[in-house]
């Protein structure tokens, strides 16, 4: 069985990834969305074991020190990481994965992972991002305008991605997200294992043909 593929989808906080992220993985069953972990308080309505795994900080870094994480970063002063084996365990069993972390995490399993599609998910437009971060109303002011300011050096890293997509319509989203996936199933390096049996020599001694 081959390996499933190894989807990364970045892009800058209030740009909407954890809902295409979640339409994505509920409207395709072979593919699974990795599970990160943070040492961030929950916010409103999100779940243990579905939304993130909460840790303290204590234990987020003796997970970094024992190299139990793909990626790791730091930001707005909280810890997020993708445990490793997990990301593994569902691709060799033949399922695809789906990240969705931040630019700082893609630059990571970039450097240090072969195989992985990176696709970037942008906004509308800079006034648009704006209004989506204050729409959130979770974070003080003083942290919205450093996600807004951040926004921008985020954007810049979309020229080290395979794809992009604009977030301008949920649906639409999703469903270039699924077009990507397709594509990159009938890559012909994807697929040595099925084109082997179907390009197999068989036995050319015995040219008759029966009719």
């Amino acid at each position: 069985m081959d390996k499933g593929l190894f989807l990364v989808i970045s892009g800058p906080s209030g740009v909407g990834k954890g809902t295409v992220c979640k339409k994505v993985v509920g409207r395709n069953e072979r593919l699974l969305h990795s599970i990160s972990m943070t040492t961030r308080a929950p916010r409103k309505g999100e779940k243990e074991g579905v939304d993130y795994n909460f840790v303290k900080e204590e234990e987020f870094i003796e997970l970094i020190d024992s190299g139990a994480f793909m990626e790791w970063a730091r930001v707005y002063g909280n810890y997020y990481g993708t445990p490793a084996l997990r990301v593994e365990e569902i691709r060799a069993k033949g399922f695809d994965v789906l990240l969705e972390i931040d630019v700082q995490g893609a630059k990571q399993i970039r450097s240090n992972y072969e195989g992985g599609i990176f696709v970037f998910l942008l906004p509308p437009s800079m006034e648009e991002l704006l209004r989506r971060i204050k729409e959130r109303a979770t974070d003080s002011s003083d942290n919205i305008a450093k996600r807004y300011s951040a926004a921008y050096n985020e954007l810049q890293e979309v020229w080290k991605y395979d794809y992009f997509i604009v977030n301008n319509d949920i649906s639409s989203a999703v469903k270039r997200i699924e077009a990507i996936i397709l594509a990159e199933k009938c890559r012909v390096n994807k697929n040595n294992k099925l084109l082997y049996h179907i390009l197999e020599k068989g036995d050319c001694s015995d040219t008759s043909v029966n009719r």
